[in-house]
């Protein structure tokens, strides 16, 4: 059996992650391979920039689960290809919190396509984050 984390912990984790994301912070949508991990260097096209909440990027955890506030959609993708991953930034646009694959469905992000058009709008109507102790 897998090790489990207390519930309490595992929100003060997520919590944790929320408090050093902060608000305004980046999610770019990349087509390629993905990354081994946030520090490598990013790999692919930049496809599309979302942006984080800029007042309110993160609700408080609950049973080890963040939800993302209003997301600001990417009303003018930069350019055409397949997402296959993402990146979340810091509100300073260089420092890597974490990385995703995208999909259309079973994946960490899923969009209604991954066909994404330069100029085309991207968005994403809800997200979560959840502590990996399910």
């Amino acid at each position: 059996m897998a090790a489990q984390i207390a519930t309490a912990t595992r929100n003060a984790m997520m919590d944790a992650f929320a408090t050093n994301h902060g608000n305004n912070g980046y999610l770019r949508i990349y087509s390629g391979t993905r990354p081994a991990n946030p520090a490598a260097a990013i790999t692919g096209t930049l496809l599309a920039e979302l942006r984080f909440n800029a007042s309110a990027a993160w609700g408080a955890a609950a049973s080890g689960v963040i939800t993302a506030g209003a997301i600001t959609a990417d009303s003018s993708a930069d350019a055409t290809g397949t997402a296959t991953h993402s990146r979340w930034f810091k509100s300073d646009g260089t420092t890597a919190m974490l990385d995703c694959n995208v999909g259309t469905s079973g994946s960490d992000i899923n969009l209604s396509s991954v066909s994404i058009a330069a100029t085309g709008n991207v968005s994403i109507s809800s997200l979560t984050l959840t502590d990996g102790n399910a």
